[in-house]
């Protein structure tokens, strides 16, 4: 080892530790961009909504309208108690503090009324009495919200079994509580916090306390309460770490265990907003009765009260970047629960990010000081893209939440502080000799001219090539629908797309052609097995257009779909350099190309996306492949077997493609010796094609009209044809 490869580790290591305390100290930045990370993971994939027995029962703009401006007389809430109870809710907890007496009470306006005999308002209803009388027996949990001022406490309506050492100082602490009224306080099923991110200071609500904690007692919030009601059960299970107090691990609500932070809290899992959660309050105090569906949604449901009306200002942010009512969320823990589909932190979390920073940094030092730079920053990027899959991988499928960005954003600044070293100290001499070539020649010219002395000549060779033509149907009257800058970016969005899976598959992108592509196997290198790429690029192409046909990428609507052809042969062609000695493009020319495009051309003649000829489909015989007959292609004096893909080895394998070849094969058979009963099996072939793939479809419809394509035709009436 020299001196300056002993300086570079050493200044490396130290750079090395300096991230790793920094990382163990896990500043605000850290913490902003791991909540940053995770709320992508769920945007790419939200938990989906599935319809469960949680409703919103919405104060929403239309109930304001008509009832009148919040807060509402509890005369009134009594009433949808009465209504929801009715319904057989299951549960029904309310978003909404009690904690004043109700002003709009008969007894407390005659009060306030100067001259009016005292003894007058005892006699007259009081709502907050009212509404007592009408949550009590009943499933119904109130809410409580924190508070700076006072020592008040709620009582706790459930007991709390502890497991493992005790958690009981591991949640959020409460202070103080906004008291609620006396007689709904007595009255309430439950009683729980409606606190999302007591003080957390992001505005995204990522993770729920479940529980709070005055050191000596739990207290549950809205959303477990609501579900422990609903279940009828007394008691909550709450387990702790098996080896140190001041731990939670899980929860245990009914029949439903709740995996935890240390903390308590649940990491939330959305879905986007959906109005399926949602009942206007208007629609349960209708005076003509809530419809049949609103008691079906209501029926042994849990339902929280609350509000989505912009004024009242209960309005939170989701991972997702959504707006919603904070009401909302309760709905959405429990679903989570109920559904089962978790997100959890691991208490070791930290502790494994800290430690493949280390370790990793010190191999990222190592590497980068005794290899080339290439070879360093391809080990470089293969950690970057290690961090991120395992990462992904565990949130895809374990729903576990680890951080990449932390040891990528360590991992870089290593590699490059490693790097800078190595090129400023050791590479100087290099750097000079490459620094005078630059004034001369580009660094990809010169890196050509250096390995290939040919490189400049014009001309070609001739190979075997397996030749690709993908083709947009109905281009032309797309275009002329079209501004010309959208017709640029849907050119741009679905070529950029296709293009891609030539290259995955090893093939050469020739050119772009307005709206076709043309490419190919098997140069300027051999590619071993290069007809199979090229089907399985065309199987993938298929695959990317109906994905991006289903979200609408182009912007074309639901209705209007995108479709292509795709054409592939195999033959003899020569390719290379071919233009001027100035200018020149790496291109292929012989009969294989045209052959390539006249079956691309005659996918809309045979009513099917992806068609290869013979010579094509003999190196391809694991694929699901369907004679498409013999077709006359321009140029050609003979006709042309055509095969359509229908799909891989998987498809091929299947017992339904394997029922469709029998029927297509008897189709065959019955074309080629004119047989009636050739109508008859193209209505069986077509629905067993339903169950393989649906553009099959229109294949079977136009081989009537095609029986000349599937019968045998004397060579000298083809030749004759072609003339």
């Amino acid at each position: 080892m020299t001196r300056e490869q002993q300086i570079g580790v050493v200044i490396g290591l130290i750079i090395v530790t300096l991230l790793t305390m920094l990382r163990a100290g896990d500043p605000g930045m850290f913490k902003l961009i791991r909540g940053v990370t995770f709320d992508e993971y769920q945007r790419l994939v939200p938990r989906i909504f599935e319809p469960m027995p949680v409703r919103v029962i919405d104060i929403d703009e239309t109930s304001l309208s008509e009832f009148g401006q919040w807060p509402w007389p509890r005369d009134r809430l009594a009433l949808l108690v009465d209504r929801l109870s009715e319904m057989g809710a299951a549960a029904i907890a309310f978003d909404v503090l009690f904690s004043e007496p109700d002003r709009l009470s008969p007894r407390n306006v005659v009060r306030e009324v100067v001259g009016v005999d005292p003894s007058l308002a005892e006699k007259l209803p009081d709502n907050d009495e009212i509404f007592a009388r009408s949550i009590a027996d009943k499933p119904v949990v109130l809410g409580f919200g924190l508070s700076n001022a006072g020592n008040y406490r709620p009582p706790v309506k459930a007991g709390f079994a502890f497991t493992g050492e005790s958690p009981i100082s591991a949640p959020p602490r409460l202070g103080a509580s906004t008291p609620l009224r006396p007689q709904l306080e007595a009255n309430a099923a439950g009683l729980g916090h409606i606190s999302l991110n007591p003080g957390n200071p992001s505005p995204v609500v990522r993770a729920v306390p479940l529980f709070l904690t005055d050191g000596e007692q739990l207290y549950p919030n809205l959303a477990v309460e609501a579900l422990r009601v609903a279940q009828e059960a007394s008691t909550y299970v709450v387990s702790g770490a098996p080896d140190h107090a001041g731990i939670m691990t899980s929860a245990k609500i009914g029949d439903f265990v709740v995996p935890l932070t240390a903390a308590g809290e649940l990491w939330l899992y959305v879905t986007p907003d959906r109005a399926e959660r949602y009942i206007s309050v208007r629609q349960v105090l209708s005076s003509g009765g809530a419809s049949a569906e609103v008691e079906a949604a209501i029926v042994g449901s849990i339902v929280f009260v609350g509000t989505s009306a912009a004024g009242l200002q209960d309005i939170r942010v989701t991972a997702l970047g959504e707006n919603v009512p904070g009401v909302s969320l309760h709905a959405q823990a429990v679903e989570q629960i109920l559904s089962g589909q978790f997100l959890s932190r691991p208490d070791w979390a930290d502790g494994l990010e800290i430690l493949v920073i280390a370790v990793l940094g010190c191999l990222l030092v190592v590497v980068t000081t005794f290899v080339s730079p290439a070879v360093a920053l391809v080990c470089g990027l293969l950690i970057t893209a290690m961090a991120l899959v395992a990462s992904w991988l565990a949130f895809l499928y374990a729903g576990l939440l680890f951080d990449p960005l932390a040891p990528i954003i360590s991992g870089s600044i290593t590699h490059f502080a490693a790097t800078s070293f190595k090129i400023l100290v050791i590479d100087r001499e290099r750097r000079e000799v490459r620094r005078a070539f630059g004034h001369y020649l580009s660094p990809s010219l010169l890196h050509r001219i250096e390995h290939n002395r040919d490189a400049l000549r014009l001309g070609g060779d001739d190979r075997e090539l397996t030749m690709m033509f993908v083709d947009v149907r109905n281009f032309t009257e797309m275009s002329e629908r079209l501004a010309p800058t959208d017709v640029v970016a849907f050119l741009n969005t679905l070529l950029d797309a296709l293009s891609r899976h030539v290259v995955a598959n090893e093939g050469t992108l020739d050119k772009f052609i307005g709206d076709s592509i043309m490419a190919f196997w098997n140069a300027p290198v051999d590619v071993a097995d290069h007809e199979a790429k090229a089907v399985r690029a065309a199987l993938a192409m298929r695959e990317t257009l109906a994905e991006l046909n289903a979200a609408d990428a182009f912007g074309f609507g639901p209705d209007q779909e995108v479709s292509i052809g795709i054409g592939i042969h195999t033959g003899l062609a020569c390719v290379g350099n071919m233009g001027a000695k100035t200018r020149f493009n790496y291109s292929a020319v012989g009969d294989a190309v045209n052959v390539a495009a006249r079956i691309e051309s005659s996918c809309k003649e045979v009513g099917f996306d992806i068609l290869i000829s013979d010579s094509t489909a003999r190196s391809v015989p694991e694929m699901a492949l369907i004679e498409a007959g013999a077709l006359p292609l321009k140029g050609k004096s003979n006709r042309t077997q055509i095969l359509a893909v229908v799909g891989d080895e998987r498809v091929a394998a299947s017992q339904e493609f394997a029922s469709l070849k029998v029927v297509h094969n008897q189709l065959m058979q019955a074309l080629q010796s004119h047989s009636r009963n050739s109508r008859k099996l193209i209505g069986t072939a077509k629905l067993r094609a339903v169950q393989v793939i649906g553009g099959l479809a229109e294949f079977y419809e136009r081989v009537y009209r095609r029986a000349d394509h599937f019968r045998e035709v004397p060579e000298e009436v083809e030749k004759s044809a072609a003339d």
